[in-house]
């Protein structure tokens, strides 16, 4: 830990130290989704050098962010998952997220759309303000990868794969079909005419979900 100490005794340096590395808080944004083998995180960052992947990790378990644990029989497999302390960065990832937010149009040549970076997406743009003791959920369907959305009482939880009892299901069916929404370029009704979404369920909960996720 040494190489990476800055010799400042503030809270910001102390947490440079454990996150501030080039790819870590990727990999965080990644496991708030939930445990991920190294497989997993190799897909969702792309372009991250194997040995650097593993460091990264190795440097996670050592601050007390993240551990490895043995999925159970017939799993077989090694999953890596946050611990506490590790979640507790989710707030400042979602401010950091909202900040960096400020700067983006579209995707910059060479760019990908990963479904972690999609669920980051829908944590930055949540508006709880909307949806005070409401208990609703998403399944969002993006193509390639499906995203389920959860509030219960007001808090959102985010994770990949299909929801287990959605209330509203949106299926996109254009490149920019949920962006359109989430910006406000569209209504939830010219969405849904345009073919830009497909629904199924209640069409009047698509409303809420315009108004419940927006930049």
């Amino acid at each position: 830990m040494a190489a990476r100490e800055y010799g400042q005794f503030c809270g910001l340096a102390r947490a440079l130290e454990m996150v501030g590395e080039r790819w870590t808080l990727l990999i965080v944004r990644n496991l708030l989704s939930g445990p991920q083998r190294y497989t997993d995180l190799r897909k969702g960052l792309p372009a991250i050098p194997t040995n650097i992947l593993a460091a990264r990790l190795k440097q996670l378990e050592e601050a007390g962010l993240a551990v490895r644990r043995a999925l159970p029989h017939p799993e077989r497999a090694v999953v890596y998952e946050l611990t506490d302390y590790g979640l507790q960065l989710q707030p400042a990832l979602i401010a950091l997220g909202r900040w960096g937010a400020r700067t983006m149009t579209g995707p910059r040549p060479g760019e990908i759309v990963t479904a972690e970076s999609v669920a980051m997406a829908f944590r930055t743009t949540y508006r709880p303000e909307t949806a005070r003791d409401t208990t609703i959920g998403y399944e969002v369907r993006m193509g390639g990868f499906t995203l389920r959305l959860q509030i219960t009482d007001g808090a959102l939880t985010v994770g990949i794969g299909p929801h287990p009892a959605p209330d509203l299901v949106i299926e996109r069916l254009s490149d920019q079909g949920i962006h359109v929404l989430m910006t406000g370029t569209r209504t939830a009704g010219q969405a849904l005419a345009d073919g830009s979404v497909r629904v199924e369920g209640d069409p009047e909960l698509l409303h809420r979900f315009a108004e419940t996720f927006r930049f």
